[in-house]
Parts: structure tokens; C-alpha cells; sequence
């Protein structure tokens, strides 16, 4: 997955969660990706609305997480916004938003995946590093989606 032109990779939340719970299939695949891009010195980028996503992922206790103390994740965002940039929403953002609504049909929760699409654009990003490729399909004529499902894991 190294490049030699290190590109700018937008980070889905997804990917974040899988590489802080060690009890995720996909725990050691998120690690190897971010990994292998910070290797290649690729900027990596997140926005606002990933830290509030993944607090609002790590809150709800299921089958892989129990009760995270709150104090822990804290830390998880602050770390994240040392380790990460940060595209954060400006009005460019919504106009790109909005350009996007009216160019791709979306609606309900997919106008948060637009707003990350928006984010990346509006920052000068076209690729993305998520495990849900399926919800940012719409978009590919804008960005390339760096699918976690079809990277290597060693």
C-alpha cells in the first residue's frame, strides 16, 4: 500500500474504532493500514464529525466493546487531533455539500458520508481509507475509496 507520491488519505471513523478495539476482526488489518501510510509519509486526515462519530461508536457497549470510561476515549480524540489533520468545516465545506446533494442522489444518514466527501474535497483529499466502501460508492467519480476489505494485511 506504500506510494511513492504519498497522497493525502482521508481516515474514515470506521477505521479508527477497528484499530482501538483490539477484539475487531478488522483490529490488525486498521493498524497495518495506517501503518503502511504513515510509512509512506502520507498526510492523514480526519474532520470534526469522525471524533464525535467515533465518541458516539465507543459510548455504545455491544459485542466487541464494554463500558469504555469516557476519560480513556477523551484522550483517544486528543490523541487523534495530534496524530491526525484536521479539515475542519467552513463554508466551502457546505457549498460542496451542496453540490454534492444536488450531483449524487442522497439522502437520511448518507448526508454524513456526503459532509465527509465535502470535508476531503473542500481540503484538497481524493482518497479515502474506510471499511465501508458500499456507503461512499456514490462518490467515486470524486474520490478514490481505499477499501480496508481489499488491502493486505501484512
Amino acid at each position: 500500500m506504500a506510494t511513492t507520491d504519498a497522497k493525502p488519505v482521508f481516515v474514515d471513523t470506521n477505521i479508527l474504532v477497528y484499530a482501538n478495539l483490539t477484539q475487531s476482526p478488522f483490529h490488525k488489518r486498521a493498524l497495518f493500514a495506517l501503518e503502511n501510510l504513515r510509512k509512506s509519509d502520507a498526510e492523514l486526515w480526519i474532520n470534526r464529525q469522525v471524533l464525535r462519530e467515533y465518541l458516539a461508536v465507543m459510548t455504545r457497549p455491544n459485542l466487541l466493546t464494554a463500558i469504555i470510561p469516557i476519560e480513556s476515549l477523551v484522550e483517544d480524540v486528543q490523541a487523534f487531533s495530534s496524530a491526525f489533520k484536521i479539515a475542519e468545516e467552513t463554508s466551502q465545506t457546505t457549498d460542496t455539500l451542496l453540490v454534492l446533494l444536488g450531483k449524487f442522489h442522497t439522502a437520511g444518514k448518507q448526508i454524513h458520508d456526503a459532509n465527509i466527501v465535502a470535508s476531503m474535497l473542500s481540503v484538497g483529499v481524493r482518497s479515502l481509507l474506510t471499511n465501508n466502501a458500499a456507503d461512499f460508492a456514490r462518490f467515486s467519480t470524486e474520490i478514490e475509496i481505499l477499501d480496508l476489505r481489499h488491502l493486505p494485511t501484512s
